[in-house]
């Protein structure tokens, strides 16, 4: 009985990753070992930066919110506090994004707080 080689199946295994190598520079994309490791390696990195990401997204949003907290004569702590106890639950996004685009909008509720911390 002949010896099984890997044939298509091999071919097709390899062909997955340098496809996923194309791009990357020199061997990294034409020499399979190379395009193995590279390829892992970059997925390692991808995943930890789809966390990464998140957390990089949360502090912009604290950071806006902050900001625009000052212009209107509030400290962001007491402005997220006040908003907690008027049970306005609107999350840290919206509120970035309307400290943004909606200035108006965010002194209303920047005076709503206001009114709750007293």
């Amino acid at each position: 009985m002949p010896r099984a080689r890997g044939g298509a199946k091999t071919r097709q295994r390899r062909k997955k990753i340098l496809k996923k190598a194309k791009g990357y520079v020199g061997g990294r994309r034409k020499l399979y070992r190379t395009a193995a490791e590279t390829v892992l390696r970059a997925g390692a990195f991808a995943y930890r930066h789809r966390k990464q990401k998140k957390r990089l997204a949360r502090g912009l949003w604290i950071v806006r919110i902050n900001a625009a907290c000052r212009q209107v004569g509030l400290s962001y702590s007491v402005f997220m506090a006040a908003l907690k106890k008027a049970g306005i639950g609107l999350d840290r996004k919206v509120l970035a994004e309307l400290a943004v685009n909606d200035p108006q909008a965010f002194a209303k509720l920047a005076e709503t707080a206001r009114a709750q911390a007293r």
